[in-house]
């Protein structure tokens, strides 16, 4: 790196800080390939030709996005750096043992969420991985979250794949928060109000016990789901709502079903926290608010479900972009507070990120990409998360949850259903503006 080092943002500084052993701080996209490029008729991968087309992409000046993908983290200084270290795509770029299908593949995932990337390296690998699909293998990219949150990753992905290179993937009106506009101004006393209960909130007993929250182990189980995209738009559009609106509603049917399958007591309420994405993110890898969307149980009418959360969101937003990234996140001390804080919380119970990604499909050095799942970290005491990710006309969505907490697999099986309902759903009265 020439001249003065780089240092890490706030909010990417922050992700390093909360990274543990036992809370590995990573994003992972999973996918499945489809035959072409390095990918052969009857499956086979040709590692040589894809790190080939990966040592291109990031020596190609077009694509100074990627310039991570080169850098390690440096504490070397008073604050982290990115440091210039060449990737050895020997190692960054390798096959996997094969795994049984789909499910297969969703194991492989929960098993990479507690494995840390080296942190002698630059945070990133691909995978790529047999047996996903009976015709072709999948493909597992994993990021640390210190290089990118849900909006950039998709950017990253669009640059490493063969994406549209001067086209930077516009913010979801379908996810909160990602087509972020101008932030409201508030008065400095207002804000400083804001983050006061916004901080204290975290001490707060809001959540009854309850198995989702608890130590996190190093067991995971992740598992997908996914739907066409087109029928859930158009339920949404019609009930006045938005598609994460109907995710919102769906995981916390979703939520309630697999806590009900093992004889788990129900909360009232699920306090989800949302990220919303916040204009003016630089060079930073992460710049993102927080939304608590509370999600009532017991509720039998999806109409009032829906109308009550399209509700909490449309106010929500704003008022996320307005306070910014968490207070306690904005420096390194602050960060260990936070992290402190966040194994002992009882104010949220789950996680929910829904993030847009491309429209048409990607190809990963001449193999098309035919399905897509993100994967986002479950942190604190936090033992569920769910992530969606719009791609190529499917929306994908993973459950990712420690194994002491709910089954993933009824979960995204519940979610799934869910989901298909309200794709299937003509008719439902809009939600009051």
């Amino acid at each position: 790196m020439s001249g003065r080092p780089e240092r890490l943002s706030a909010a990417d500084a922050s992700n390093v800080v909360m990274d543990a052993r036992d809370q590995v701080n990573v994003v992972l996209l999973a996918g499945i390939l489809g035959a072409g490029g390095f990918v052969g008729e009857r499956g086979e991968a040709d590692l040589g030709l894809l790190r080939e087309a990966v040592a291109d992409r990031l020596a190609d000046p077009a694509y100074p996005d990627l310039a991570r993908f080169s850098q390690r983290v440096s504490f070397e200084g008073r604050a982290p750096t990115w440091q210039d270290c060449r990737p050895d795509l020997t190692h960054h770029v390798r096959q996997v043992d094969p795994v049984a299908g789909r499910d297969g593949l969703a194991h492989l995932a929960g098993r990479l969420m507690t494995v840390p990337l080296p942190p002698d390296r630059p945070l990133w690998e691909l995978l790529i991985v047999p047996g996903a699909a009976p015709e072709a293998p999948g493909i597992v990219l994993r990021v640390h979250h210190c290089v990118a949150d849900g909006v950039k990753g998709v950017r990253l992905v669009e640059r490493l794949f063969d994406g549209v290179p001067d086209a930077s993937p516009a913010p979801s009106p379908a996810a909160p928060g990602s087509a972020p506009g101008p932030a409201p101004r508030r008065s400095s006393w207002h804000t400083l109000a804001a983050a006061v209960v916004r901080v204290t909130a975290v001490v707060r007993a809001g959540v009854p016990p309850t198995v989702l929250l608890g130590p996190l182990g190093t067991e995971r189980a992740v598992a997908f789901a996914d739907v066409a995209l087109a029928p859930l738009a158009d339920a949404a559009r019609a009930a006045g709502a938005t598609v994460n609106d109907l995710l919102l509603a769906a995981v916390g049917v979703a939520t309630e079903a697999a806590l009900r399958a093992d004889g788990r007591p129900v909360p009232a309420v699920l306090p989800a926290s949302v990220p919303v994405a916040l204009p003016g993110r630089g060079a930073s890898g992460n710049s993102v608010g927080v939304m608590l969307v509370p999600l009532a149980t017991g509720e039998r009418s999806r109409a009032t479900r829906l109308a009550r959360i399209a509700a909490i969101t449309r106010a929500g937003k704003a008022g996320a972009r307005a306070q910014g990234t968490f207070e306690l996140t904005r420096s390194r001390w602050g960060s260990r507070v936070f992290a402190w804080l966040a194994r002992r919380q009882r104010f949220i119970a789950l996680f929910v990120t829904n993030v847009r990604g491309p429209t048409e499909r990607l190809w990963v050095a001449g193999a098309p990409l035919e399905r897509a799942w993100p994967v986002a970290p479950i942190q604190g005491n936090v033992r569920l998360g769910v992530a969606a990710l719009s791609y190529a006309g499917r929306l994908g969505v993973a459950v990712h949850a420690d194994v002491a907490g709910v089954r993933a697999s009824v979960a995204a099986r519940a979610l799934s259903d869910k989901l298909a309902c309200f794709a299937a759903t003509e008719g439902l009265p809009p939600v009051a503006a």
